[in-house]
């Protein structure tokens, strides 16, 4: 999810001379990516185009992306190879978590980002919005996309990065690279190892404090943060925050101030800590304490206001 790429950073202490590490900028954000390679090969090029032609497709900043021409035209037929990809995991997610997930938010973040910038009064809007948002509210197959309902509108902010982290590791592996670690915007996936130990990445801690971070050792896995506690502002004593709810159409920060889930692929990882910042604390825990498939951090303010951390069992053995 952009901008919360400060919650998650790759411990990169002694990385060996043999490891390729390429560097750039995509998706308003910054992109790492290391691996090694016997012969050598720079996939710099084929990694910044590859870039490019997810944000051609998935971008609602590019007014003639296809997700743009889709919110602005009520039907699409796909032209690249990664709008239905998304689509389709947006579904699965939407469905598992009853709506918490659901991309069909961007009448209500297109408020809220015009709220903050103008500080008019978008929460005004909230319920009359509310009738546009809802996944069932279009349908798509392996050629196209169209609205069921007009005004109906997508924003992948909450999945494309991680998807977009998962098209690169797989160009790596299609070219035999088995050692990898892939980051855009603090959206990882590791494979393999490094220098023959795991990759570890270090989860930091949303507010200023003496903690020092979570590291965890990434055994072949993707890990994703989403966050409440930095892209938000305050008017009229209200404070709203980038991560809109899509069933109240609200974005009221809660105790829960951050996410970062763990899951096989990164795509999956990124859907599903947008929807645990929505569900919050208590409904996040019993959701993970049924999908073994999911592990997951999760920061928040105790009852007392103080830092804690709850972790899934699965995780803590990977904890450092």
């Amino acid at each position: 999810m952009p901008g919360i790429g400060w919650l998650l950073w790759i411990w990169m202490a002694g990385i060996p001379s043999q490891v390729i590490t390429l560097e750039g900028s995509a998706q308003g954000t910054t992109w790492h990516v290391m691996y090694t390679d016997a012969r050598q090969r720079n996939f710099q090029a084929v990694i910044v185009h590859t870039l490019e032609d997810i944000d051609q497709c998935l971008s609602h900043y590019r007014p003639d992306s296809e997700l743009s021409l889709f919110n602005k035209t009520g039907s699409w037929q796909y032209q690249l190879p990664y709008f239905y990809p998304v689509l389709q995991k947006s579904a699965e997610v939407y469905a598992a978590t009853n709506g918490a997930f659901d991309p069909t938010v961007m009448p209500l973040t297109e408020a809220y980002r015009q709220g903050k910038r103008t500080h008019a009064p978008w929460w005004q809007k909230a319920d009359s919005l509310l009738q546009y948002v809802g996944f069932t509210n279009i349908a798509f197959d392996e050629v196209q996309v169209h609205q069921l309902k007009t005004q109906v509108r997508l924003d992948f902010d909450g999945i494309a990065q991680g998807y977009s982290v998962d098209v690169i590791a797989r160009l790596l592996e299609q070219q035999g690279v088995t050692d990898y670690m892939v980051e855009i915007g603090g959206e990882v996936r590791c494979k393999g190892l490094k220098n023959g130990a795991p990759w570890t990445i270090a989860i930091d801690y949303p507010l200023a404090t003496n903690d020092r971070p979570v590291r965890v050792s990434m055994y072949n896995k993707s890990a994703t943060t989403a966050g409440n506690y930095r892209d938000y502002y305050q008017q009229q004593g209200k404070t709203f925050a980038h991560i809109v709810n899509p069933k109240t159409g609200f974005s009221t920060p809660t105790d829960l101030l951050s996410v970062t889930v763990f899951a096989d692929d990164a795509i999956t990882a990124d859907a599903y800590d947008t929807a645990f910042m929505v569900m919050g604390l208590a409904a996040t825990q019993q959701f993970l304490a049924r999908r073994k498939d999911l592990d997951a951090c999760l920061i928040y303010r105790d009852a007392n206001g103080k830092l804690a951390v709850y972790m899934t069992p699965g995780l803590k053995r990977f904890v450092n």
